[in-house]
């Protein structure tokens, strides 16, 4: 089950728009707000989560912690402070694997950006989740906070990895040896390999060096068109050259 997501206290709408942004890239979408400090709903928040809209349409608003975890039978209070409270702390990914094995609701709290949480907020909390970072200085903003905890959640989860284009299967040796004897040719006609005894270990270099990226049959066919044009360039010239030379004469 997704975990909730509720922001203790936010100061600034800018703020929770990027966390709400932060939420919707790895497929989180309740949020739950617990007395913003500038009321809700505040329009800084929509500019801020650059298109995570439905986030924020769907948010709830509480005037207290208890309140906005009331469904949740684990709460997790993010801190990066000593507290004198015994409970148990884990890292992100703990606390991640954790919420993806408990049938039940789990809630995430965040404490507001200058302060963090306070104290009483956090012995609501069963665990708290901390972040291994700097001792000399702690400091992450609100948003950074969430997208921390929502991508170790979202590697339990089956989301679409951004691709421009799909990969391509390698080619078929055949078409990749195809391409290897055409620039060995070109290489051949232009006296590349000298001198004679090192002409078996260059070829096997070359070939080495040209079977190692794992070229698809459309990048096999862009590169012999590439090789092609540059024969047929260096063939051209060869040609001009002999007519200059035959108007010369």
């Amino acid at each position: 089950m997704k975990p909730v997501i509720v922001l203790v206290r936010p100061q600034l709408g800018e703020n929770i728009g990027k966390a709400a942004r932060a939420m919707l890239n790895f497929g989180l979408t309740d949020m739950r707000l617990v007395s913003p400090r500038d009321g809700w709903p505040n329009p800084q928040a929509g500019p801020a989560a650059s298109g995570a809209d439905s986030v924020l349409a769907d948010a709830q608003v509480f005037d207290s912690v208890a309140e906005a975890v009331a469904d949740c039978a684990h709460v997790y209070a993010t801190t990066v402070r000593k507290r004198g409270i015994t409970k148990p702390v884990v890292t992100p990914e703990v606390a991640a694997r954790d919420i993806h094995a408990a049938p039940e609701r789990s809630a995430i709290l965040f404490g507001p950006e200058r302060s963090g949480l306070e104290t009483d907020d956090v012995a609501l909390a069963r665990t708290i989740v901390t972040v291994p970072i700097n001792p000399e200085f702690g400091s992450l903003n609100l948003a950074q906070a969430v997208i921390l905890v929502a991508y170790e959640w979202s590697k339990g989860e089956t989301l679409a990895q951004p691709s421009i284009n799909p990969i391509e299967p390698p080619a078929p040796h055949e078409e990749l040896e195809g391409m290897i004897l055409q620039l060995d040719d070109m290489l051949e006609r232009a006296n590349f390999f000298f001198p004679p005894e090192r002409v078996f270990q260059t070829r096997r270099t070359l070939r080495t060096l040209l079977t190692k990226p794992g070229w698809s049959s459309q990048e096999v066919r862009t590169v012999r068109g590439v090789l092609s044009a540059l024969d047929g360039a260096k063939e051209r010239r060869v040609e001009a050259q002999r007519r200059s030379n035959d108007a010369s004469s």
